[in-house]
C-alpha cells in the first residue's frame, strides 16, 4: 500500500496551483531517479473562474474574444497537460493527483480509468449512474444516448516518467453558464451538467470531498496522511 500526502488548498489562484503542482511534480521525479519512488501527493482545490486549454487544444474552441474575459471575471491559460479546452471555477472539485504511476503498478491508461471510477463511485452514493463515453475521457451521465450525453467531470493529465500532474474537474455546484463561452473539451455535440442540476439541490462541498477523497484511498489503495483538511 502506498501513502499518499494529502492537501485541500481551498480555493486558490490556478496559476498558483499549477506552480505548486511543478514543485511537488519535480520532488516526485527527483525522488523516483534517486530510487525513492514512494513519495506521492493529492491536493483538492477550487479556483476562481479559469478556462485552461490543454496541449492539443483549438483556440477556436474558446467562443469569445479574450478582452471579454475581464468582463465575466475569468482568465485563460494555455497549459501542459492533454485534452481541449476546459473550465474551472467555484462550486467545482479540482483533484490534482502526483503520483508515480509505476509504484502503483499502472499504465497511463490505466492510471486515468481509475481516476474515472473514483467520481463514478462517488456519484453513485447520491444516486447519480454515471459512466464512461466510448472515445471520451471523462465521466458522463446518459453516454450514448444522442442528444442526452452530458459531462459531470473533465479529465486532463500530464505524465513524465510515469508521474503524473493536473487531473480531474469534478461539477458539483459549479456554475454552468460558463461554459456556454467554450466548446467543452472539443465538443459541440454534447452538455455539461453538476450534482446540483441533477439533484435539484446545493451540495455541502466539504461532504463531497470527503467521500471523494474515500473512493480514491480505496481504488488507488492508498493509506492518506494529511497535510491539510477536508
Amino acid at each position: 500500500m502506498q501513502n499518499v500526502k494529502f492537501h485541500d488548498l481551498g480555493t486558490v489562484d490556478y496559476k498558483e496551483a499549477w506552480d505548486y503542482q511543478e514543485k511537488l511534480f519535480d520532488e516526485v521525479t527527483k525522488r523516483k531517479l534517486n530510487g525513492d519512488g514512494k513519495l506521492h501527493y493529492l491536493l483538492f482545490c477550487e479556483h476562481p473562474h479559469v478556462y485552461t486549454l490543454g496541449k492539443s487544444g483549438e483556440n477556436a474552441n474558446l467562443l469569445i474574444p479574450e478582452e471579454m474575459l475581464k468582463r465575466i471575471n475569468a482568465s485563460f491559460y494555455h497549459i501542459n497537460r492533454g485534452g481541449d479546452i476546459t473550465y474551472h471555477g467555484p462550486g467545482q472539485i479540482v483533484a490534482y493527483p502526483i503520483f508515480n504511476l509505476e509504484a502503483f503498478g499502472l499504465t497511463l491508461k490505466s492510471y486515468i480509468h481509475l481516476l474515472e471510477q473514483v467520481v463514478i463511485d462517488c456519484l453513485q452514493e447520491y444516486g447519480i449512474v454515471a459512466d464512461r463515453l466510448e472515445g471520451a475521457t471523462g465521466v458522463w451521465l446518459d453516454p450514448g444516448v444522442k442528444g442526452r450525453e452530458r459531462k459531470i467531470c473533465a479529465i486532463g493529465v500530464r505524465a513524465s516518467r510515469y508521474v503524473t500532474m493536473h487531473g480531474l474537474a469534478f461539477n458539483v455546484n459549479t456554475n454552468l453558464d460558463y461554459f456556454r463561452y467554450i466548446n467543452p473539451c472539443g465538443f459541440i455535440d454534447k452538455g455539461v451538467t453538476s450534482m446540483q442540476v441533477e439533484l435539484n439541490r446545493q451540495l455541502d462541498m466539504e461532504e463531497v470531498k470527503a467521500k471523494l477523497l474515500n473512493h480514491f484511498a480505496h481504488r488507488f489503495h492508498f493509506a492518506c496522511n494529511r497535510v491539510g483538511t477536508v
